[in-house]
């Protein structure tokens, strides 16, 4: 597989990232609580790949410079994050729903919502686990 163009980062910007996907993450459970489900599927997919930038910073210093999310995904894979396959198989799945909900003519319904709301949750809490080691 040939590889997105990568740019030097340093490793402490990650927290940038993070901030980033704490916010993703806050609301698209403000989202959930007010049944906007589009709101909570978008949010869930920005929550991970800001999440997954910030693990591939933390992990290699390095971010993809390439616009498709799945190569970002592909760099982190090669990282040194324990149990990262296992994750990112879920992480593949929310961002393979992007286009659907922002693109397609069909509506976002609740069980759409849960599904991709409790996927998202669940890498969130391991991504803040790797994050938080010392």
């Amino acid at each position: 597989m040939k590889y997105s163009k990568t740019r030097a980062v340093d490793q402490n910007d990650y927290v940038v990232y993070w901030n980033k996907a704490e916010e993703f993450y806050e609301t698209m459970q403000h989202a959930y609580k007010n049944r906007m489900w589009a709101s909570v599927g978008l949010n869930a997919v920005h929550c991970v790949i800001s999440s997954c930038d910030a693990l591939l910073i933390k992990s290699q210093g390095i971010r993809s410079a390439n616009e498709d999310h799945m190569q970002s995904i592909e760099l982190l894979a090669h990282s040194p994050v324990a149990d990262i396959e296992k994750q990112l198989a879920t992480v593949r799945r929310i961002i393979a729903k992007k286009n659907v909900i922002a693109y397609e003519s069909r509506e976002s319904r609740e069980n759409d919502a849960s599904n991709i709301f409790k996927q998202t949750e669940r890498f969130y809490r391991w991504a803040f686990q790797y994050l938080n080691k010392k």
